[in-house]
C-alpha cells in the first residue's frame, strides 16, 4: 500500500492539474474523444455536421438565385432550404441535451475522483499522525498548530499536509507555467530575428 504522503501529495496534484485546465476544457476534449467512438452519438454528430453544411450549400444556392427572375427554382430551393434547416435545428436541440447529460455524468465523475477522495482521506485518517516531528524542534503552539485538528501532538496531521501539498504543487505549477511561456518567448524571438547577410570580401 502506498505511503499516506505521497497518496495525498498525488492527489493535490491531481486536483492542481483538474483546477488548471478547467471542468469545461476536460469535457470537451473527453466528449471529443467520446465522439469518436461508434455509437449513437458519434453517428447523430456527424449528420449534424452533414446537415449543416446541407443547409450551408442551399444558403449559397438561393443566395446566387432572383425569386423573380427564376421563381419556380427558387420556391424549390426555399422549401429545401427550410427542411434541411428545420432537420438541422432538430437535431442540434437532440445533441445539446445529449452532451449536458455527458457534462453532468463527467461532472459527478470527477467529483469521485478529486473531491470526495480528500474529504474521505481526511475524515478516515483526521486522528493519525502523517509523521512526527522530531521533540524540542519547535514551539508547543506550533505543535498544536501543525497537529489540527485531531491529530496526536508533536505530529502533523493529514489537514495540514495537505495544505502544505497543495501549496508546493501550486508552485511547482506556477514554475513549470513560466518556464514554459519563457521557452516559447525565446524561440520567437530567436524566429523573427534574421541573420544578417554576409558581406562578400574585396580581393587586394
Amino acid at each position: 500500500m502506498p505511503s499516506l504522503i505521497v497518496v495525498v501529495f498525488a492527489l493535490q496534484a491531481i486536483i492542481h492539474i483538474v483546477n488548471s485546465v478547467g471542468a469545461a476544457a476536460i469535457n470537451e476534449m473527453l466528449w471529443a474523444l467520446y465522439s469518436k467512438f461508434p455509437t449513437l452519438t458519434s453517428k447523430a454528430a456527424q449528420e449534424q455536421i452533414r446537415l449543416r453544411r446541407e443547409v450551408v450549400r442551399l444558403k449559397r444556392e438561393l443566395g446566387g438565385v432572383s425569386a423573380q427572375d427564376d421563381f419556380a427554382r427558387w420556391a424549390k430551393l426555399r422549401r429545401q432550404n427550410d427542411k434541411a434547416m428545420a432537420d438541422y435545428e432538430k437535431h442540434a436541440s437532440s445533441l445539446t441535451q445529449t452532451k449536458a447529460t455527458f457534462d453532468y455524468r463527467v461532472g459527478i465523475l470527477r467529483m469521485f475522483i478529486t473531491t470526495i477522495p480528500r474529504w474521505a482521506l481526511q475524515f478516515w485518517f483526521a486522528r493519525t499522525a502523517i509523521y512526527w516531528v522530531p521533540k524540542g524542534w519547535i514551539p508547543g503552539y506550533a505543535e498544536w498548530l501543525l497537529s489540527f485538528p485531531t491529530a496526536p501532538r508533536g505530529s502533523v496531521s493529514i489537514h495540514v499536509w495537505a495544505l502544505a501539498c497543495a501549496s508546493v504543487v501550486s508552485l511547482i505549477g506556477e514554475a513549470v507555467t513560466a518556464a514554459i511561456a519563457i521557452g516559447l518567448g525565446s524561440k520567437a524571438q530567436g524566429a523573427e530575428v534574421e541573420p544578417e547577410p554576409a558581406k562578400a570580401k574585396k580581393d587586394l
